[in-house]
């Protein structure tokens, strides 16, 4: 049997993919000297890296949670073939090899010039501020149980035998200090209200600007306590360069130590107050501009909500922290894409 339809007529003129596939084309063109640097030409044929980049992408667009999943309707979805650059005959990855491959890719710097190369790029477009941000960071689950957290010096009853046993945390105390995650050991028991549950966590935290609330940084931390502020530092040190500019954030943030640093670096803090004790004056507080800060801040967390719900990451599928940390790089390297192209629309209606 012949088809003589073939995989570019059967994707619609206006489908959005279409728009999204010559922006991701255009970046990953500017990136193949970087692919030819850490991608070997000799020994077994690896999944081309555009190709890996390019599926990557589609399970996060389409929350596909698995690569199962993701291999599986790689073989059959014409879409997909059609947007990663498989023809339609040509026979798709195993799931093991898939994974290899991807190791490689989270393992290295190649996410965050993924992620950056999106942002000249909207940089370019003139969507971009360079004055006004805003600073927050969210907590994500991480790959393992309750169950997995055990003393560190072996102390304690041993393991149960078969498959989920019951166990009993009743009475015993356990905190990081004494404690670790057999199946991911950076992982860390955390909560933020004092009512809350604690979990194994990680924490994922972004820098925004405030014009179209793209995302302009990200980084990826143990949870502590102290990880939002130092966090946010750092992601400021490395992207906030005008004198002069604002950086908008919630309460939690409304620290001396962390309002210090800003004005050290000449940035005004329009960090929301507290009730009482708060670190920010209350000159800054009556201004307009700090009023628009604290209004154009909630943008950011547009960023989180869909970074969660559509990109997969209120759980990380990945164990360790240099994991962690490429999957998020990508998840927000695709939601600044979607929102260019809602922006591109908008500009050209």
């Amino acid at each position: 049997m012949f088809s003589y339809v073939s995989l570019e007529q059967r994707v619609p003129k206006d489908h959005p993919l279409r728009s999204l596939r010559a922006l991701v084309d255009g970046i990953l063109a500017n990136m193949s000297a970087l692919f030819d640097e850490r991608y070997s030409h000799t020994g077994r044929p690896s999944i081309p890296p555009e190709q890996l980049l390019r599926a990557l992408l589609v399970q996060i667009l389409f929350t596909i949670r698995s690569e199962r999943q993701l291999v599986e309707q790689l073989d059959y979805n014409l879409l997909f073939r059609w947007f990663v650059g498989l023809g339609m005959d040509d026979a798709v990855w195993d799931r093991t090899v898939f994974s290899i491959n991807r190791d490689r890719l989270l393992g290295t710097d190649i996410a965050r010039q993924f992620f950056r190369r999106v942002l000249h790029l909207a940089e370019w477009q003139g969507f971009v501020s360079d004055e006004h941000f805003s600073v927050d960071g969210t907590m994500i689950e991480a790959w393992a149980s309750h169950k997995s957290f055990v003393p560190k010096d072996g102390s304690g009853p041993d393991k149960p035998a078969g498959r989920n046993p019951e166990t009993d945390f009743k009475g015993n105390k356990r905190s990081n200090a004494t404690h670790q995650s057999t199946t991911d050991p950076q992982a860390r028991l955390y909560k933020k209200g004092e009512f809350t549950e604690a979990k194994l966590r990680y924490m994922a935290h972004a820098l925004s600007e405030n014009r179209n609330g793209l995302v302009v940084d990200v980084e990826s931390t143990q949870a502590t306590g102290r990880a939002e502020w130092e966090a946010a530092i750092r992601m400021i040190d490395r992207s906030v360069r005008k004198p002069g500019a604002t950086v908008g954030a919630d309460k939690g943030y409304d620290t001396a130590e962390f309002v210090a640093a800003l004005e050290r670096r000449g940035i005004r803090a329009h960090v929301a107050r507290k009730v009482s004790g708060s670190a920010v004056d209350g000159r800054t507080a009556r201004g307009k501009g700090y009023a628009m800060s604290l209004r154009r801040r909630k943008m950011i967390e547009e960023a989180f909500g869909w970074i969660k719900t559509v990109g997969g990451l209120r759980k990380t599928r990945h164990k360790g922290l240099e994991r962690l940390s490429g999957q998020a790089l990508f998840a927000f390297a695709a939601y600044n894409l979607t929102r260019m192209l809602s922006l591109m629309r908008t500009a050209a209606a």
